[in-house]
């Protein structure tokens, strides 16, 4: 099985929280940096739309308002 580094965001710091990602084979896997044990398989193309998704703010209402 070909598998990349688990890389995190720039935007993370030195903050253990966060979601780290990786190439597996022809998957893309993703995990909580402070729950490694649980991993998330996916498409590359599902991945993609889900970014897609996230940059056009899809989620932002689950985001809690900034004071």
């Amino acid at each position: 099985m070909s598998r990349s580094n688990w890389q995190k965001s720039s935007y993370s710091g030195a903050s253990n929280e966060c979601v780290e990602v990786r190439a597996a084979d022809s998957q893309v896997e993703l995990r909580e940096s402070d729950a490694p044990a649980t991993i998330l398989r996916t498409t590359p193309t599902t991945f993609a739309k889900l970014l897609q998704a996230a940059k056009a703010g899809a989620f932002d209402h689950h985001a809690a308002p900034t004071p």
